[in-house]
Formats: structure tokens, sequence, C-alpha cells
């Protein structure tokens, strides 16, 4: 049973709400002056839920009784009940922090509502949620049956990552995780038919956007039409990160087109993000600039050369854009950016954020990072709360004041892996869990997918001989030779390279400063 306190001098006038509430089931507490109240507050068991409180009172006045009330518990919510609709009062009552406020003479339905908005809002949305998701489950698990192309998916993706978010605090949260598997099942399947076909034939359909498709797709519009164009590209990010953090930029930006691209496979950095930057497949990349592809057994770093692959493909299409580029890994360095930022002189400008692939990795080495990111509710929570207090809010926010357009995207996503499965492979494979790319690759799963000719797809092959084996939904690679540590080391962390719906189904977000 709720518990309610209501403070008035006057409260023998409202004794039909008092029987109006009891009837309700609500138990009122009352009290006659601010210091009663107080005393009530601090001594009452079981705990006091909301207060009513009269803004004109002797002695101590309500605003006065208000900011008590705050001091001691701020966590409880006040409604101001007050006869004046004086300006100043109502400013310094909103100051205080009050939850609502009504103007005299009220009616018990003003008082019914103020409990249902803020004692069982919760309860109240959470119920109405589970019921929507309960009529749509069967209409969602159709889309997942019946899917047969990319747009299908994609819709499939943008509908899961809605109700992920929606039912992160629910009891029905299994049943999103079990849909969200038969959907990833599905998908693998899918892809696994269909992609060498799809990357073949990308350049004739216009909605097939894919890795080497994005700057065309997404940036040279805008600068054919003479923007200012910031390309911002977050690493590992995926499309339910986008939507939690989309409250924080729509303060100062517009979204003019939100879209969602696929990412090549692998979906791992040296592959999708190279392609990002060079417009084309790894392979082509190999081939027309040796010089800045890097191999999978290189200890080099595999994305070193990103500026100079944009500047290939500027001169490949002969377009005279001039580019600035950063790297930002570092919250000193972002404050550096943002200070180039306000006297760039060039046309299309193009930052790279390394933060989420970071807070991915050291979710996996850290114990302590692993507590705080148990799950994708979570880890979209850690990602809002480095959003919300990095420089990289600041200097989109910067770049709105500036008149660039934005363009927000991703590389890749990333998945929470489960399930181990044994792969034998040569000591030259690289060390990817989630994809393995090396000669006489042996898995014992049929989850797997493996591609035999990797030129069909634009792969480069390290030897003649190599294949390349993806892990689909959330398995993992592991090795016999220590089988069990390695499962258990790296079972519920976040990992990309495979063939899932969130590391290949990501943002690509146009957006457009508010004057």
């Amino acid at each position: 049973m709720s518990q309610i306190l209501w403070v008035d001098d006057e409260i023998d006038l409202l004794q039909p709400y008092l029987i109006y509430l009891k009837e309700k089931n609500y138990n009122v507490l009352t009290a006659t002056n601010g210091d009663d109240a107080l005393d009530l507050i601090s001594h009452q068991s079981p705990a006091i839920d909301i207060v009513f409180l009269d803004e004109n009172m002797p002695g101590m006045s309500g605003l006065e009784t208000l900011q008590e009330i705050k001091r001691i518990h701020p966590e409880i919510p006040v409604v101001m009940i007050t006869k004046s609709e004086e300006e100043h009062i109502m400013e310094q009552a909103i100051g205080e922090k009050i939850a609502d406020y009504l103007i005299k003479p009220v009616n018990p339905s003003q008082i019914l509502l103020c409990l249902k908005k803020h004692i069982h809002q919760q309860e109240i949305v959470t119920e109405q949620v589970q019921q929507n998701y309960r009529q749509e489950w069967s209409d969602i698990s159709y889309m997942i049956d019946t899917a047969t192309t990319m747009e299908e998916w994609k819709a499939i993706e943008r509908t899961l990552s809605r109700w992920d978010i929606e039912l992160e605090n629910s009891p029905m949260r299994s049943m999103i995780d079990d849909q969200r598997t038969q959907a990833n099942a599905a998908f693998a399947k899918w892809v696994a038919k269909n992609y060498v076909e799809m990357v073949g034939e990308r350049k004739s359909k216009e909605d097939c956007i894919f890795s080497p498709d994005v700057m065309k797709h997404a940036v040279f519009p805008l600068l054919d039409k003479g923007e200012k164009v910031l390309l911002c590209v977050i690493d590992n990010f995926r499309y339910d990160q986008w939507k939690t953090i989309q409250p924080l930029i729509s303060e100062f930006y517009t979204v003019q087109k939100e879209e969602q691209y696929t990412s090549i496979l692998p979906t791992a950095t040296q592959y999708a993000r190279n392609a990002i930057f060079s417009g084309l497949l790894p392979l082509q990349i190999q081939q027309m600039y040796p010089q800045y592809w890097v191999e999978e057994g290189d200890e080099d770093s595999k994305n070193q050369f990103e500026k100079e692959l944009v500047q290939t493909l500027l001169d490949r299409y002969r377009r005279k854009d001039s580019f600035s580029y950063w790297k930002v890994n570092e919250s000193d360095f972002c404050e550096r950016v943002i200070h180039q930022l306000k006297g760039a002189r060039t046309d299309l400008n193009i930052v790279v954020f390394n933060f989420i692939d970071m807070l991915s990795h050291s979710r996996t080495e850290s114990k302590m990072m692993r507590e705080l990111a148990n799950d994708e509710a979570a880890y979209r929570s850690l990602t809002l709360s480095w959003f919300q207090h990095s420089p990289t809010l600041a200097l989109l926010r910067r770049a709105a004041e500036l008149g660039f357009t934005l363009v927000l995207t991703t590389d890749h996503g990333t998945t929470r892996v489960k399930n181990a499965v044994q792969i034998v492979a040569d000591k030259n494979t690289n060390t990817n869990i989630r994809y393995k790319v090396g000669k006489a690759l042996n898995c014992n799963s049929k989850n797997v997918f493996t591609i035999e000719q990797p030129k069909q797809v634009g792969l480069p092959c390290p030897n003649v001989s190599s294949s390349y084996a993806f892990c689909t939904g959330s398995d993992f690679f592991a090795y016999p030779n220590q089988f069990n540590y390695y499962a258990q080391y790296y079972r519920n962390t976040f990992q990309h390279g495979g063939i899932s719906l969130e590391e290949m189904i990501i943002p690509l977000v146009t957006l457009t400063p508010k004057k």
C-alpha cells in the first residue's frame, strides 16, 4: 500500500479527499505544519512515497518545508498545492525541484493523476510496454521467418533494438533475448546463402550499401552541395547505442536522414574501416595500394593508413575536396580537435573515435569492467555515460555551432558471445575469436560460415589455400588446447568480426545543425 503525507494547516477541511484516497487503497498521513511533517518523514516506517504540501502555512512556510524535505530526503516527490499563481513562487518551487504543483481548489481526479504519475508511472509504463510487446511478438517472428532482403533485415534490427531498450528492465527481458537469438540464427543462414552474390552485385543496387559505398553514398552528395561536412566514425558502435545517445545529439542537431548500412566481412577494423575510407574491398586495396595494406600476421597497426586511403578515394573520383583527419584516443586530444575545428578551412573533416572499441576490449580484460557492463543494457549505459561526460559531446556541439553537417557512423558493431566452439588451425592463423583466416581450418560446428574462395568476396588470401571462417550468433572460436579456460575467459564478452545483426547492420546518420 502506497503511503501519502498531506501537509495543510486546514487539514480538517480535506476529509472528503482523505476518505476518497483511502477507498483507492492509499494510506494517508496528515500534518498541519512543517515541523510535524518533517518529523513524520524522518521517523515513519514504512517510508512515505509522496508529499502533498500546502504552500501557504503559518510558521514554517510551504517553501521552507520543501527545502528541508529535499535536504533530508531528496528522493521523495513533493507536489505543491497553492492558491497563488504568482510567477516568482512557482519559479522558486520549481527551483527546489518539486515534482508537480496544483492550484486550489483541486479535485480528486487531479490528486489521483498525480499519484499515478509520480508513484505508479514506472509500473504503468512497464505493463503497457510488456502488453505492446506481447501483441507484436508474433509479427516480429513472422518478419524473421520471411525476411528475404537486406532491407527487411535492417527493419528487424531496428525493431529488436527498440524492444531491447524498452524492455531492458522488464521481467520479459528473456523473451526479447530469445527472439534476437532466433533472428541471428536466421540472419546467419541468409548471409551464408547470399553474401557472395550481394557483394558482387552491390554496385548495381542503390539500396545495397556496404562499407566501400559509405563515402560515395553519404558524404560526396553533401560536398557536392557545398556543405561543410564532419564525418564522425565511432569504432565498434551498434545501432542500439546510437539510439541511446541520439537524445543528447538532438539538442543541437536535427536528424536529416537515418539509415543503416551493411559492414563487409570480417566485421573488423582492418577490413571494414579501411574499406570505408578507400571505397574499395580489401582485396582491391591490397592489389592497388599494397603499401597501405597490412597483412593479418603483421604486428603493425592495421589502420595506420586511413588518411592516405581517403586521398586515394578522392583521387580516383577526381575530386578536389580538401580534407582533414583526426583519430581521437584521449580526451586531451579531443580538446585540441575542438580548437582546430574552429579554424578548419577544409571541405571534409574526419574524426575517428576509438573509445567504444577500447571499452569493449577493456571489458574483456578487466574483471571490474565485466561487472560494470555485464549485459547489453549495461553496455548501453556505459556508452551513454561516456558520451555525456566526454569531450566528444562538446566537439559535436561545437561543430553544430560552426554549421557543420554531421555524418555519424561506424565501421562495425559488436555482439556478446556466449558459446565457445572448437577450431583447429595452423600457427599462422589470426587471433580474432569471431573469425579465422588461414590454411586447413577445421571446425566442428555446423553454424560456422566458411568462404573457401576469398577472392569472390574481395578478401585477400595470405596463402593460396587460405580460407575464412566466421562465427555466427553468439559463438566464438577457441582452440582445443586450454579450451575450457578460454571458453570461460571470453564468455559474455563483447566481440566483433563475425556474423550477427549487431555486427553487420549498423547506423549511418546524416544530421543538420539546429538554428
